[in-house]
């Protein structure tokens, strides 16, 4: 299970950009427009298979000696793994108990020794840091999908859209990675 314990700083593109890119003038459609972008940039995460802005996460694992991989990449730090009591509550654990790692994909590795039953590994996973630092074709194909959600598209990316996503695609194989 993953849960967000920090979501992203804001949306990957200005609502600005969008009222530009739209040529509206005044403000009285902001909430609809960042709505689109809300679903946009949703949609983008959803089709690339990595989310844009960098968020911390919590995820549960069964702990174990061998080597798993966390399921959202890609990791920039893992920050704390614990150990889950009974109850639900976490215990930290002592360093030399289990074993982390980030391979040059960016997909986080952790392992645990012996008589913990689940762990809890928070970490920080995303592409960019802020928006300006997301790719510009990715930037556009959010634009051009908030674009078409505004004209009452159907929700599905268009092929413009997603030829613009593709390059920045995770391709997974496989239910879970173990080294």
């Amino acid at each position: 299970m993953v849960e967000t314990i920090v979501p992203p700083a804001a949306a990957p593109v200005a609502l600005a950009e969008l009222r530009a890119f739209l040529r509206i003038d005044g403000v009285d459609d902001d909430a609809a427009l960042a709505a689109q972008l809300r679903v946009a940039s949703e949609l983008c995460e959803r089709f690339i298979g990595a989310p844009l802005l960098e968020r911390t996460l919590r995820e549960t694992l069964a702990a174990r000696a061998e080597w798993q991989a966390l399921s959202v990449v890609p990791v920039r730090a893992v920050t704390a793994v614990q150990a889950v009591t009974a109850d639900g509550s976490t215990v930290a654990l002592a360093p030399e108990t289990h074993g982390i790692d980030i391979d040059a994909a960016g997909r986080g590795w952790v392992r645990c020794a012996a008589g913990v039953g689940r762990i809890a590994v928070t970490y920080t996973a995303g592409s960019a840091g802020d928006w300006n630092a997301v790719p510009e074709p990715v930037r556009h194909g959010i634009l051009r999908l908030a674009a078409h959600l505004r004209m009452d598209g159907d929700g599905a990316p268009p092929a413009a859209v997603t030829a613009l996503w593709r390059p920045w695609r995770v391709m997974r194989l496989g239910a879970g990675a173990v080294r």
